[in-house]
């Protein structure tokens, strides 16, 4: 294996990974911050030896073995190590090697018993309310979805270095207001619920349509939102939006396998092998938006409305059976819960495929000056798709190559300039 092929797979690891050995290293330390300095450590280290050593049988193990090995040196180094170890009720014998095996055995035992909702007590640290909406869910992102800054910044619509000021910032309050290592209870878990799903929901998103890079999807990332949103499922059952966003994620993660074709191209919806969906997924989906709605005093949130508009969909046997009109109507409602460009996009797609391109047309170019939407390539390929109906080819290509220029992901420009070239 060449250094770049090591590199290469050192980075897929640790998309994986990260996640993980920041929330174990994090439960040791109890410093969200430190756990990313500790985890990137072990990355660092593997740069360093892999490319020599090879890949190791359980990547993932390794790291977080050099990143335990990290937090250990850091505990045993502080002088206020006894007042940390007391904190995860533990009681040291200090003999003449005692601190050594006390350190060790206590860590290990911390490793070993990991709680299945070690990632959600990640979540919810880091969405503290010593912080910003926006700084806990760009900071969750970060370490819960191993997400790169300028990722980050393409799911928010918002420039690179803002958020990276934004990450650094909330790792420093967050030590500086010595925030605990926990799922918070009773009001305080109500209150950080609407950044918990909104964090969950990014990242599904990242891993449905990737921002950058070569592949399509990143089905890591979607498993992960997956099990992140039922386990909060299990820890929230009477919460209507946590039903509603395991119900959007479920049907949509129903149409992963025919989402990519042979060769890891695009698939869109319309053009889609309805007989590949899931259907144990739409079900499981289904159902979830059932349950939801059967709660007492349920009013529709942004994720339960989102789950319906999915539904519209899975429910169709075929393309043309879709219910648009009741499409359009469900992102008319979305439009007014969350105010959004992104909404009000789709909804002038839902229009076009209701009513005809040409009030679709006019719903879209109504979106032209908004400056959020400025940099968003699906606002020219949703144009270019709508002026390509309408016969108007040169100008649904100009879109189309506009498009592909915005876009980083390498198969959806080769798809936009697919059509570009088709008009």
């Amino acid at each position: 294996m060449t250094v770049t092929d090591t590199h290469g797979a050192i980075d897929a690891v640790w998309r994986i990974e990260s996640a993980r050995i920041i929330a174990g290293v994090a439960r040791i330390v109890r410093d969200v911050g430190l756990a990313e300095e500790l985890a990137q450590d072990a990355l660092v280290a593997a740069l360093e030896q892999w490319p020599d050593s090879g890949v190791p049988n359980n990547p993932g193990a390794w790291l977080m073995a050099i990143a335990k090995r990290r937090a250990i040196d850091l505990i045993r180094r502080k002088e206020t190590y006894q007042r940390k170890l007391a904190e995860m009720g533990h009681e040291l014998e200090i003999g003449s090697n005692g601190v050594e095996d006390s350190v060790e055995d206590r860590v290990e035992a911390i490793l070993e018993d990991t709680i299945e909702d070690d990632l959600l007590r990640l979540v919810f640290t880091a969405c503290h309310p010593v912080l910003t909406t926006d700084a806990r869910v760009s900071l969750t992102l970060r370490l819960l979805g191993g997400l790169k800054t300028d990722e980050i910044a393409r799911a928010f619509l918002a420039p690179e270095a803002t958020i990276a000021q934004r990450i650094v910032r909330a790792k420093r309050n967050l030590a500086k207001a010595e925030v605990e290592f926990e799922v918070p209870a009773g009001d305080d878990l109500i209150a950080r619920l609407s950044s918990v799903l909104e964090v969950i929901y990014l990242i599904y998103n990242e891993g449905y349509s990737a921002t950058a890079g070569d592949d399509w999807m990143r089905p890591a990332l979607c498993n992960e939102a997956l099990r992140l949103g039922r386990l909060l499922a299990e820890l929230m059952p009477s919460e209507p939006e946590v039903h509603g966003l395991l119900a959007l994620m479920e049907i949509q993660a129903s149409r992963a396998n025919a989402r990519v074709g042979p060769n890891g191209e695009p698939v869109l919806l319309l053009d889609q092998d309805r007989r590949r969906w899931d259907r144990l997924l739409i079900r499981r989906g289904l159902e979830s938006i059932d349950r939801a709605w059967g709660m007492e005093g349920t009013s529709p949130g942004p994720y339960l409305l989102q789950a319906a508009i999915a539904a519209c969909h899975a429910r169709a046997a075929e393309a043309e059976d879709t219910d648009w009109a009741r499409i359009a109507g469900l992102y008319a409602v979305l439009a007014q819960v969350t105010p959004s460009p992104v909404v009000e996009l789709n909804r002038a797609v839902a229009i076009s495929m209701a009513f005809g391109p040409e009030r679709g047309l006019v719903a879209v170019d109504a979106l032209a000056a908004e400056p959020s939407l400025k940099d968003y390539h699906l606002l020219p390929s949703v144009r270019g798709d709508l002026l390509f109906k309408l016969g108007r080819l040169d100008e649904a290509r100009a879109e189309f190559e506009k498009a592909s220029g915005l876009t980083r992901n390498e198969r959806e420009r080769a798809l936009l300039l697919d059509r570009a070239a088709a008009c």
